[in-house]
């Protein structure tokens, strides 16, 4: 009996320190992109920060292709030990369920989401070799060539593959989406003028905008975005039902603890309000704002309904 309580008081008196190491594993950050583009650039600025309020290392792992269906995939099956998030935008956890058949994952049963911080906007820009400097422009260019053109996306059966298609019927146009894996190579060839256009998220593409290495010339958004007063929205030019943005945020397995979620979700409160922070990510294009994983949950819900009707008005398939 002696040797029995002992032994449970020495357990009772070791949990906290096998929290603490639980608490002190590494974290890794899953991204579904390419290193060079903006989603990795956003995860690496906040995997830098996240290790000094977490007290732990933090590593971006990309795992790049198929718009992030394979870093989802990977996010299903890690252990929910609190050790495994995924930065993501709406376009894996929103859109890739609606545009395929089997996805590998289902958002709403494999993930739980964890915190969102930030909202964007997608944009065309035109590439430094085209002669076009507005939208207007770029139709009547495009007419000039016999009504053909060919837009750069960063993923298939995207939103910004979807608005290619939305701007060559407005406008009269037979536009080709080219999906590249990634925005990092669709700007490549974009800088490399061996395409004349791409629409991307405007974090992937305001750096080389204010470099003057290419020209956004229109945004998504019921507003200009701050960054870009001079640039209109397509709703200004005409062109209505890109005015809700897409956001950014944070999921975990489904299954990871509560209390780990909650210390994830608070250090990353607590990082984006830091006011280096929030600039630093305001310059990449980003709305900075935190929600919790309530809100989240319905933002992306709500996308995702808008998403689909926008979808299948188009007669789109899943593949």
């Amino acid at each position: 009996m002696q040797i029995t309580r002992r032994a449970t008081l020495a357990g009772l008196a070791a949990l906290p320190f096998a929290a603490q190491a639980q608490d002190n594993k590494p974290i890794r950050l899953l991204v579904g992109f390419p290193a060079g583009g903006g989603t990795d650039a956003i995860a690496r600025l906040l995997a830098e920060a996240l290790q000094a309020s977490l007290g732990t290392t933090v590593i971006v792992e990309n795992k790049a292709g198929a718009g992030g269906q394979i870093a989802a995939q990977a996010l299903k099956v890690a252990a929910p030990d609190g050790t495994s998030f995924f930065v993501s935008h709406d376009h894996t956890i929103s859109i890739l369920p609606l545009v395929l058949k089997n996805p590998g994952f289902d958002p709403a049963r494999d993930f739980v989401p964890v915190a969102g911080f930030a909202t964007f906007a997608n944009a065309l820009a035109l590439s430094g070799g085209t002669p076009a400097t507005s939208l207007p422009e770029y139709v009547a260019w495009v007419k000039k060539q016999g009504g053909q053109g060919s837009v750069g996306v960063p993923a298939p059966a995207s939103v910004p593959e979807f608005l290619v298609r939305l701007l060559g019927e407005h406008n009269g146009l037979n536009l080709l989406s080219v999906p590249y894996r990634g925005s990092a190579p669709m700007m490549a060839d974009m800088l490399g003028n061996q395409i004349a256009a791409g629409i991307g998220s405007v974090p992937d593409l305001i750096a080389n905008h204010q470099q003057k290495k290419l020209r956004i010339v229109a945004v998504m958004g019921q507003q200009r975005q701050g960054l870009l007063p001079e640039v209109p929205t397509f709703a200004e030019l005409g062109i209505a039902g890109f005015e809700d943005l897409p956001y950014y945020g944070v999921f975990a397995p489904a299954g990871t603890p509560r209390a780990a979620l909650e210390r994830f979700s608070n250090a990353l409160a607590g990082v984006i309000a830091q006011a280096d922070m929030k600039a630093r990510l305001t310059e990449l294009g980003l709305s900075v704002g935190m929600m919790s994983s309530a809100q989240l949950a319905t933002r992306e819900r709500a996308y995702s309904a808008a998403w689909a009707r926008i979808i299948k008005a188009g007669g789109f398939q899943p593949q």
